[in-house]
């Protein structure tokens, strides 16, 4: 279960963006947690596009660690700031696109295409699916997190069939 601490700055973000136009969602190890995986959560990451970077930047202008800009590895690029809020990182990832085989940049995420949404505490919180990360985390050559949702899904599934 997630800790309540990180409850606490996910309701604070939900209702500090909620009447915006931001399509947004949590990502990474407490997106996974909100869905029921086991595992250790150590900040928050949003994703959300271009625009959504920048707004969530301005909604949160005291919390800013990290401007919003543009940020390019090898395998990933998007716009990249982060906040701190009650001393836990939450990193903004704006207009995230994979590197492809063949070195091209694939289309910048569309996270309503990806986006599902979980309760807890009467919280409607906006996640990627489990699906969607497992595939994401492929492309990038992440092969143990992929795995690891996999099996996760895997395993879940089963129980959904046999219920």
């Amino acid at each position: 279960m997630i800790d309540r601490k990180y409850l606490d700055i996910l309701r604070t973000i939900v209702q500090r963006l909620a009447g915006q136009a931001i399509d947004w969602a949590v990502t990474g190890s407490c997106g996974f947690a909100l869905q029921g995986l086991d595992v250790d959560v150590h900040d928050i990451d949003l994703q959300t596009d271009r625009d959504g970077a920048y707004a969530i930047e301005r909604a949160f202008a005291d919390e800013s660690r990290r401007k919003v800009v543009f940020s390019e590895s090898e395998r990933i690029r998007s716009y990249f700031g982060a906040l701190a809020i009650d001393g836990v990182t939450v990193e903004i990832m704006g207009g995230l696109q994979k590197r492809l085989g063949d070195g091209a940049w694939e289309p910048p995420v569309d996270i309503r295409r990806h986006r599902r949404r979980v309760t807890i505490d009467g919280v409607d919180i906006p996640v990627l699916s489990l699906e969607y990360e497992q595939r994401a985390y492929l492309m990038l050559g992440r092969r143990q997190q992929a795995e690891m949702l996999g099996t996760w899904l895997q395993e879940h599934r089963d129980v959904d069939r046999r219920a």
